[in-house]
């Protein structure tokens, strides 16, 4: 397996593994050439990469990552935005992979910290990142909340 930092030249393929992903949560927006163009804007941005895993040259996986300045760290945080492994590679190392590149690229940045979000029911994700270091208490204190609002 072989995991890399996404180019211009891997749009395609991180533009089908991300409306795979969509499809995979039931959505049905936002519609494939919209994410296309999310996908050539995030590559070009350097706040954000896409990694892709592969065997052979079959992409199998996908992580998002952002980065963003912190005032409690006095270093970049890394938010890994998305993780996808398509069905028929899961239970095969790739979202492992995937993280492990996730962790060497937050490290070789300069990241002090790195935190996701993931859906409470989702135990398998949540047994992989707790194996990969992960805990439900990144800041101490209590388990922190995702919260939002649409604009």
């Amino acid at each position: 397996m072989r995991v890399w930092r996404a180019s211009a030249e891997d749009a395609e393929a991180v533009s089908q593994l991300m409306v795979r992903f969509r499809d995979h949560l039931g959505a049905t927006r936002p519609p494939a050439e919209e994410i296309r163009a999310s996908v050539e804007r995030i590559i070009a941005d350097d706040r954000a990469q896409f990694l892709v895993a592969a065997d052979a040259d079959r992409p199998l996986g996908v992580c998002q990552l952002r980065y963003r300045w912190s005032v409690w760290t006095s270093a970049e945080d890394c938010w890994l935005e998305d993780l996808y492994v398509v069905d028929e590679a899961r239970r095969r190392g790739v979202g492992r992979a995937l993280i492990e590149a996730a962790l060497e690229a937050a490290r070789e940045r300069g990241c002090r910290r790195i935190e996701l979000d993931v859906d409470e029911v989702n135990e398998a994700a949540l047994a992989l990142y707790r194996s990969c270091g992960f805990s439900l208490e990144p800041k101490g204190g209590g388990r922190s909340l995702l919260i939002g609002r649409r604009l």
